[in-house]
Parts: C-alpha cells; sequence; structure tokens
C-alpha cells in the first residue's frame, strides 16, 4: 500500500473514530441535561477510571492475568488486513467500531469532562467544548498515523513498545488512580 493510500485510509479511519466518540458525547451530555443530575458523570468517570488503572496496575504486576485493556490481538491482524482492502466507506465504518469499542477503555476522562461540562457550561457551549475536546483526542491518532506511514519508524515504534510495556502499564495505571481519586475528592 503507498505512503499516500495508507493516509487516505487512516484518516477516514480517524474521522470515524471521532464520529463515534462525538455521538457517544453529544448522547451522554444530552442524557445529562434531560435529568439534570449534578455531578453524577464525573463521579461515574471518576470511579471508572480508578477502575481502569487498577486493572492497568493488575495487569502490570501480573501479567498473565486474563482481562486488559487493549483490542484482543487477533482483532489487530484481522483489522490490518481489512485495511489493505477496505474501502473508504468501509475504513469510516470500521473506525466507528472501534471507537465504539474502544469506549470502555477511555470512557472514564471522557465522562468526566461530559460531567464538568454539565455542571459548568450551557448546552450550546458544552456541545462546542465536546467538539474541541474530540478534536483534540484524535490529534495523537493522526500524528501516529503520520509516523506510521514510514515503515522504519513503525519498527522503531514496535521495539519501544515492545521493551517498555511494563513500565507504561504501571505509571499509567497509577497516573489514572491519582486522577480518579483527585476527582472523586477534590
Amino acid at each position: 500500500m503507498t505512503r499516500g493510500k495508507i493516509l487516505a485510509i487512516g484518516g477516514i479511519y480517524i474521522a470515524g473514530i471521532f464520529v463515534a466518540y462525538l455521538a457517544i458525547g453529544v448522547g451522554a451530555f444530552q442524557v445529562l441535561h434531560i435529568f439534570d443530575v449534578p455531578h453524577f458523570m464525573g463521579k461515574l468517570g471518576a470511579t471508572l477510571l480508578i477502575l481502569f488503572g487498577l486493572l492497568n496496575l493488575i495487569n502490570w504486576a501480573y501479567p498473565s492475568f486474563p482481562l486488559k485493556l487493549s483490542i484482543p490481538a487477533g482483532a489487530h491482524r484481522k483489522m490490518a488486513e481489512l485495511m489493505n482492502t477496505v474501502s473508504v466507506p468501509a475504513a469510516f465504518v470500521l473506525g466507528l467500531l472501534v471507537g465504539l469499542c474502544q469506549f470502555p477503555c477511555m470512557g472514564g476522562p471522557y465522562l468526566m469532562v461530559i460531567g464538568l461540562l454539565h455542571d459548568s457550561a450551557t448546552y450550546a457551549v458544552g456541545i462546542g467544548y465536546l467538539v474541541l475536546y474530540n478534536a483534540i483526542l484524535i490529534l495523537p491518532l493522526a500524528a501516529v498515523l503520520y509516523l506510521a506511514a514510514n515503515k522504519e519508524v513503525v519498527e522503531k515504534m514496535q521495539g519501544w513498545r515492545r521493551t517498555n510495556v511494563s513500565a507504561v502499564r504501571l505509571w499509567s495505571g497509577i497516573a489514572m488512580v491519582l486522577l480518579g481519586i483527585i476527582v472523586l475528592y477534590v
């Protein structure tokens, strides 16, 4: 696959993830406005963040623990095969599906943001901030896509990931637990 095709298909895929996250965010934000429950989403998000952080710490301490916050390895291979043969609309749908499936892993901080927006912004301003938040959320994906279009960079990144996965689990787990505690008690 050419670099241009990788960037085009990957960009459409990322757009699908953006739309999935934005739809989830707008839906949750709308529900909060209908029921007008103060601080509920922040507390729910903080609790999920703590639970996911603890799961990361368990995975760090016990690497063979069966429950992990990641897309299964078999799905990675299937997704790679699909990306090599996929059309532009299919890449968008695949991005939507991945965004929906990833939400349980990334939903804690997102729910906290939605709760904070509900508690401190009007509906229209909150929607604007959700769009901005989701645009910022996909920027790292766009950067990784740009880098992933270069085969040499991909090989170096995979080598770094293999040697540092344990440290990433440890520090991300600690950060998630601390952030969740701060949100719950501050």
